[in-house]
Order: C-alpha cells, then sequence, then structure tokens
C-alpha cells in the first residue's frame, strides 16, 4: 500500500471520532500520518506518541492481520512519547 492509501485506510478508521491524542504514524523515508481526532494528514508535527513501523507493518496492522502487543514485542513497532496513547489505538486500529 502507498503512503496515500494507508492514510485514507487511517482516515476511514477514525471517521467517527478517533481518540482527542494525538498520535503519528513514521514510515521512515515513506513519510508520516498524522491523527488528532478525526483529522488525519501527513504533516510531520509533534506528536503526544509516535509509531515508527514499515508500511507494510502498518498496512498489515490496519487490517487486523498483525496483532498490535505482538508487533511491539517482536520490535516491529517502536513507540516513543506517551505509551498510554498508543494503547487507546486499539479502538481504532
Amino acid at each position: 500500500m502507498s503512503l496515500n492509501e494507508l492514510t485514507e485506510a487511517v482516515r476511514g478508521k477514525v471517521a467517527g471520532g478517533g481518540i482527542s491524542d494525538s498520535v503519528k504514524f513514521d514510515c521512515g523515508d515513506a513519510g508520516v500520518i498524522y491523527v488528532q481526532g478525526s483529522e488525519v494528514t501527513n504533516e510531520d508535527k509533534d506528536a503526544d506518541c509516535t509509531i515508527t513501523i514499515s508500511q507494510e507493518n502498518l498496512a498489515d496492522l490496519l487490517a487486523g492481520e498483525l496483532n498490535p502487543t505482538m508487533a511491539f514485542m517482536s520490535g516491529k513497532i517502536k513507540v516513543a512519547g506517551d505509551m498510554s496513547v498508543a494503547m487507546k489505538l486499539g479502538s481504532i486500529v
């Protein structure tokens, strides 16, 4: 999936409101996806929580094919900032 497709997938997940905290999915050279509430952009802004993840793993996560806890434990996801914000993502991904 391209970054634009992933951004649209995230936008669909948070259309109902998402979470109030800000989250940035950092996909390295591919770019970032910034989420706050139902706002989703590709702007590289400061966020309460930054999740470093590859495009492929993010696509699998959004499709429900990658367990977030196992991905974190195996190093496929790295979390910087407020870990409690990352835990709230379970309600949208």
